[in-house]
């Protein structure tokens, strides 16, 4: 079951000024901000200002720039946050969720960035 792009979703919303947002970062081609459940110290999304459903529909139809530009913008709020292992810090978890069996919520790619503490192990053995 593929996920149509809608609109009316949230992220979309944020994107045309409907709703807002905490915003930590922007470029030409991602937006950045803080999620408002946030899950740790850290809880970032970071949203493609595209009309990319998941990171397979991203990956697969976003221009090269667009890509360069999410990636890019990644790095940078992981730097500020006090998270990136590039300036000596602990590190993140990036999570990105698609489909019904990854429990997305929104259909627009979003990818959250955790980090401040131990995150723990992903997901717990079953069977």
């Amino acid at each position: 079951m593929a996920f149509d792009y809608d609109d009316a979703n949230i992220f979309a919303r944020i994107l045309r000024g409907e709703i807002p947002c905490d915003k930590v970062a922007e470029n030409d081609h991602a937006l950045a901000f803080r999620d408002i459940r946030p899950q740790a110290p850290v809880h970032l999304l970071v949203i493609p200002k595209g009309r990319y459903v998941s990171l397979d529909d991203f990956a697969t139809n976003a221009s090269d720039a667009e890509i360069v530009a999410f990636t890019r913008l990644c790095a940078q709020i992981c730097a500020s946050e006090g998270v990136g292992l590039a300036e000596g810090n602990g590190g993140f978890r990036a999570v990105a969720n698609a489909g019904p069996h990854g429990v997305q919520e929104v259909p627009h790619y979003h990818l959250h960035i955790m980090g401040g503490r131990v995150m723990g192990p992903m997901l717990a053995r079953q069977g």
